[in-house]
């Protein structure tokens, strides 16, 4: 209980530094909202009609910076958020992040996970056979993938699946604009054909590390006295590789996962930029392109307690899988 407690503490001081710095950091960009809309209405508004707008959309940048700064925690913590300043001028911010989330969880999400398990599962076995033919293809292809940008590889995957096929598999937005949504086989169909591309892209770059890291750990964990002892017994292979050397091996990765699943939310940026996917990762381009600040706030927000809920659920998943950390 004291453990959880302390995480918890650990907790709320991180989200406090977190929300100031998100609080702060906007403003110290160059430009501000005012400028932005300028240039968007290119001069034919007034300076002083935008600032009483942004105003009526409760924005009010000659308030005092202390002043706003508490009105900010205190709508942080009501979940009023305001509403765009930006590209999608007077929309509430709950909205658009309620339109965009499902989509980069649906993508980034499965992704992140299916590229977890499969390189746990290719780390596992490439550890536990070490110097074989898996051991010696799988993982040098996959370290070269994940050192390849993320642009770069979903840039080749549209030069060659869809420029190069006719346009069999889509390379923009994510459902095609004729069908219309619903839980209709067509529209689900397209969906799921606007996600091969970019879910490709991120497994590609992201499961090499996983497997690397799953085959040191198991290496490593292979040495140890625990399972020589399991050899000697007699043990099958099979539970030798899964519940004394893959369990105790995987621990270390469970951090690094916490952390996947909280960035999950973030979406990934580049991935979503690249073919045109309106998910978390392009709202986030879109706000700070247009400098509008309560959705980049309340971004910002989610991202760290998405990342935050994740780390203090994978401390205490390691105090039940670990006795060592349970003792300590």
């Amino acid at each position: 209980m004291r453990f959880i407690l302390r995480r918890l503490g650990f907790f709320l001081l991180t989200l406090w530094a977190a929300l100031t710095l998100n609080f702060f950091l906007p403003r110290f960009m160059p430009g501000d909202p005012v400028d932005a809309l300028t240039v968007r209405t290119r001069g034919r508004v007034s300076r002083s009609a935008l600032e009483e707008m942004l105003t009526s959309f409760g924005f009010k940048p000659d308030q005092n910076v202390v002043v706003q700064y508490v009105d900010y925690l205190g709508h942080m913590f009501t979940g009023d958020w305001g509403r765009s300043i930006g590209q999608t001028l007077g929309e509430p911010v709950t909205k658009l992040i309620g339109d965009a989330l499902p989509w980069t969880l649906g993508l980034v999400g499965v992704t992140t996970v299916l590229a977890f398990l499969l390189g746990t599962l290719i780390g596992t076995v490439a550890g536990w056979r070490r110097g074989g033919a898996l051991d010696a293809i799988l993982p040098p292809v996959f370290v070269v993938t994940s050192a390849l940008p993320y642009f770069w590889v979903g840039l080749l995957l549209i030069l060659v699946f869809s420029q190069g096929t006719g346009g069999a598999l889509p390379a923009n937005f994510n459902y095609d604009t004729s069908i219309v949504p619903g839980f209709s086989p067509g529209f689900v169909g397209s969906v799921l054909s606007h996600a091969v591309l970019p879910a490709a892209t991120l497994l590609i770059t992201t499961i090499g590390g996983w497997i690397l890291t799953m085959r040191n750990n198991m290496i490593s964990t292979l040495a140890e006295d625990y399972v020589r002892m399991a050899r000697a017994k007699g043990l099958n292979p099979r539970r030798i590789m899964y519940a004394y050397g893959a369990r105790n091996a995987i621990l270390p990765n469970l951090a690094g996962f916490a952390m996947s699943l909280g960035f999950v939310i973030s979406g990934a940026i580049l991935i979503e930029y690249v073919f045109n996917y309106p998910g978390v990762g392009y709202l986030l381009y879109n706000a700070v392109q247009n400098v509008d600040y309560p959705l980049m706030q309340a971004l910002f927000m989610l991202f760290t307690v998405a990342v935050l809920v994740a780390l203090l659920a994978v401390d205490i998943a390691t105090v039940w899988l670990d006795p060592r950390a349970r003792a300590s």
